[in-house]
């Protein structure tokens, strides 16, 4: 909770420092990494930074919270420092780097705001920063130490499956024969990689199997289209075969199924989102799930429909389920053309509902699901990538 004193400052400074984060961020990012370019090189997406979309996340994240504190001063903002924690606890970050955000942060607010930015101003927004700073040290503590792992471990492919031309997946056993702990469906894994210029690239990609002795990740080549390429993915396409090895983290993430046998479900996917939908039908499965199980899902054609085959034959074996598929281009009979539009999708009452996908299919979903009764709270989402949503990016 914000003292009053500080309240009062950050609710009259909000609009001037929420329409400079983009400044801000960007002269942050621009002096952490000259201060420190091993953070750039190992741990930082350095596509996401080309692009700006880190930069953007950044700002809607601060600014979201920075508002939820003062329109909601007896209650955090969980579910996005949730969010947050896990995607950092899978990363790796550490306490400590707090306090380096914090230096090179404030540094650039004083510069791009200057004068404006009183003492009493810098304390305030001080006392944002480690409201937010302190809350997350804290979740992630609990969640490493709730995986129980060592942090990185090696793994070795076992098997690589192509999927479609822009999708290969991946399976693997640990390289030291231990034990693998079980997974909660719709998690994530990070993996970190050595590219050719010697730095060590880090990206999260969602277990799209069944848990199990192995993992298995699927991964869709990037291609920047005006932007760079995807670094790991075309990195993993390219040179990772059968017999090589990854570092994985312990899996994180907070789009995990928490629907008892009897709730009804509503999994939503388009593209590469199809990758924990895919794991959670699995798991559905595996538990003897009851109630009604509604998939959506929308691609560019069914050539493109990554794990298409597992996706329809996991919600085959469930006892009550529909499916319905939108394509793009060359849907072929019993499936939709065009764009997933759910005005003829039934949604049982009280269903809970998971959405996975580019922001734009995720929203407009989301409008859909509340406008046919669907509570805002029951639904959950995952973005790939740095999280637009705050930063209202489409």
């Amino acid at each position: 909770m914000l003292s009053e004193q500080s309240a009062a400052t950050v609710r009259a400074t909000l609009p001037a420092v929420g329409g400079a984060l983009g400044a801000i961020t960007e002269r942050f990012y621009a002096g952490l990494f000259a201060a420190r370019p091993e953070l750039l090189r190992d741990l930082f997406n350095r596509g996401n930074q080309a692009s700006g979309t880190q930069r953007q996340a950044l700002a809607g994240s601060i600014a979201a919270f920075a508002t939820h504190l003062l329109d909601h001063p007896e209650q955090r903002p969980d579910a996005m420092l949730h969010r947050i924690a896990h995607k950092h606890a899978s990363l790796g970050v550490t306490p400590e780097q707090y306090g380096l955000v914090h230096e090179h942060l404030f540094a650039a607010i004083a510069e791009v705001l200057g004068d404006a930015v009183t003492p009493e101003v810098a304390a305030a927004w001080d006392e944002v920063y480690w409201l937010m700073a302190n809350a997350l040290i804290a979740v992630e503590k609990r969640l490493r130490e709730e995986s129980g792992g060592p942090g990185w471990r090696t793994w070795e492919v076992v098997e690589r499956v192509i999927e479609t031309a822009d999708v290969v997946t991946f399976r693997l056993r640990p390289a030291d024969g231990s034990p693998v702990r079980d997974f909660l469906a719709g998690q994530y894994v990070s993996v970190r990689v050595a590219l050719p210029d010697g730095a060590r690239q880090i990206r999260q990609y969602s277990l799209s199997g069944a848990a199990g002795p192995l993992r298995q990740i699927s991964v869709k080549r990037v291609h920047g289209e005006g932007a760079p390429d995807g670094e790991v993915s075309n990195h993993l396409h390219a040179r990772v075969r059968d017999g090589d090895v990854l570092e994985l983290s312990e899996p994180y993430g907070d789009l995990v199924l928490d629907a008892g046998p009897d709730t009804p479900l509503l999994l939503a996917s388009a593209g590469i989102g199809v990758t924990p939908m895919t794991a959670m039908l699995a798991h559905l499965v595996g538990s003897g799930h009851r109630a009604p199980v509604t998939v959506v899902h929308g691609d560019r054609s069914p050539a493109t429909h990554a794990l298409r085959t597992d996706h329809e034959a996991y919600a085959a074996k469930l006892p009550d389920s529909a499916v319905h598929l939108w394509y793009e281009q060359d849907a072929p009979a019993g499936t939709h053309s065009g764009l997933v539009d759910l005005a003829g999708v039934p949604v049982a009452p009280g269903t809970r509902a998971y959405l996975c996908g580019p922001l734009p299919f995720m929203r407009a979903v989301r409008a859909q699901l509340i406008a046919k009764g669907v509570a805002p709270a029951d639904i959950h989402y995952e973005v790939f990538g740095p999280d637009l949503w705050l930063a209202g990016q489409s």
